[in-house]
């Protein structure tokens, strides 16, 4: 069972991503970063998740608060991860973010990517 906090609008993050986030935040030395997730078609499975820092909120951007981080969701992505919990794994693969989709018919073996 992940490891979740309150429900935002559809969006549940993860302990581990708010814990995430904020070390790469401080790393960056910018406190104004937030972190962006995006799903562009592409990968294995036919569409696939982007992770990125970005310290602009676009007009269209969902803006989900959680443990002191902010995570933005555009209004195109949003539909596909409504319901998905954001996590940060460790694992043998390595350590990366990674989405419980309950959309995703299916995913790939790395995870990155997903079909609906």
């Amino acid at each position: 069972m992940p490891d979740t906090t309150e429900i935002h609008d559809g969006l549940k993050i993860g302990d581990g991503a708010v814990t995430r986030i904020k070390q790469l935040i401080e790393s960056e030395g910018n406190p104004d970063l937030k972190l962006r997730i995006g799903v562009t078609g592409g990968g294995c499975s036919g569409f696939q998740y982007n992770f990125s820092l970005d310290e602009k909120t676009a007009d269209d951007d969902l803006v989900f608060e959680e443990g002191g981080v902010q995570v933005l969701v555009d209004e195109t992505s949003l539909p596909f991860v409504a319901g998905a919990v954001l996590n940060f794994k460790t694992d043998m693969m390595g350590a990366y973010f990674s989405m419980d989709n309950p959309n995703a018919d299916s995913t790939c073996g790395c995870g990155s990517s997903f079909s609906v």
